[in-house]
């Protein structure tokens, strides 16, 4: 298969299938461990959150959705207990969104998966592939990389 000319619009399929494939996988595991709830745009936005917390204003621009829908992913998380909103100490009139203890292990442990997932990878292609391939995908797309839009770039 590696010698057959390939056509253009494989090349954005392929990238968006070996994601899915991982982003599947994480959410099978995390599952197993006591998060069946979590969807891909709740770690995005848990992500987005961060360490010191984030006001929704700042959340939907992070996560490039309107203030709106980033309340409303607030809603969800703080529903399943992974995020609350309590008083900004720098200014009483705003509220933060803050990860709970139930929301920091999540990603800790969406951590450690994406490190056993890449372990695998590893495995199938060869360590020096998967670094030459990480490589390439990070000259071709830049520091952009690593943006937490993508939940907003999918849409609602």
């Amino acid at each position: 298969m590696a010698d057959r000319e390939r056509w253009g619009f494989e090349l954005p399929l392929l990238l968006f299938a070996g994601f899915r494939s991982l982003i599947d996988q994480l959410h099978a595991e995390l599952a197993d461990h006591g998060h069946p709830e979590l969807r891909p745009v709740h770690g995005f936005a848990m992500q987005a959150v961060g360490r010191d917390g984030v006001t929704a204003s700042e959340l939907g621009r992070r996560l490039g959705v309107s203030k709106q829908a980033a309340g409303k992913t607030v809603d969800r998380l703080a529903a399943l207990g992974y995020a609350e909103r309590v008083s900004d100490p720098a200014d009483a009139r705003r509220k933060l969104v803050r990860l709970t203890p139930r929301g920091q292990d999540a990603l800790v442990l969406s951590g450690a998966v994406f490190e056993e997932l890449r372990g695998r990878w590893a495995d199938r292609l060869g360590q020096e592939r998967l670094t030459e391939l990480e490589d390439a995908l990070e000259t071709v797309v830049g520091p952009a990389a690593f943006g937490l839009d993508a939940a907003g770039w999918f849409g609602d």
